[in-house]
């Protein structure tokens, strides 16, 4: 089996899991102390490319993120816990699930911040795009987190065709 084949083998989703840890520091927040939100999403960017690194065994580059609500502050001195994993992966490109929660390891207290999806896209050193794996959904959460990937894949297509058409029905 040539590396090519090896590489294209379905693998589990726990094979993608990932975890990162960012320590709050006065330069991650505003006037506040509130962790800054473009600093959070950068953390979510990382730790999404983490997963699709350990799924697709190659280069990857980000192609979109989904929706993000920020659900409570977060401040100077809380570690923020980002843990992600490839819900689907479609040809060349792959869902990946990142969850954020903050601790306050003083009262050892833990609190969902936020969660979002994003789509990587596995390339060569020269940015040509390379075929993934697929993905073997084990657990419930998995199969749903699977099956909730390609609707939202659907979706996100035919908005863009939408989007398409209203520019071409306005010029």
């Amino acid at each position: 089996m040539d590396s090519t084949e090896q590489n294209l083998r379905p693998r589990a989703v726990s094979d993608s899991k990932s975890e990162m840890i960012e320590l709050v520091l006065p330069n991650d927040t505003n006037p506040l102390g509130a962790l800054l939100g473009g600093r959070l999403m950068h953390w979510i960017d990382l730790a999404g490319a983490l997963a699709a690194h350990r799924h697709a065994h190659s280069y990857v580059v980000t192609a979109s993120m989904d929706h993000i609500d920020f659900l409570v502050p977060v401040h100077v001195g809380d570690m923020v816990i980002l843990q992600s994993s490839v819900n689907r992966a479609f040809h060349t490109s792959m869902e990946v699930g990142v969850k954020v929660s903050v601790e306050n390891y003083i009262s050892s207290s833990r609190q969902k911040v936020a969660a979002a999806y994003l789509t990587f896209v596995a390339v060569d050193r020269h940015g040509r795009k390379l075929p993934v794996a697929p993905v073997i959904p084990q657990t419930e959460d998995e199969k749903r987190r699977h099956e909730g990937a390609l609707r939202r894949r659907e979706a996100s297509k035919s908005e863009r065709e939408r989007r398409r058409l209203a520019r071409a029905a306005s010029q």
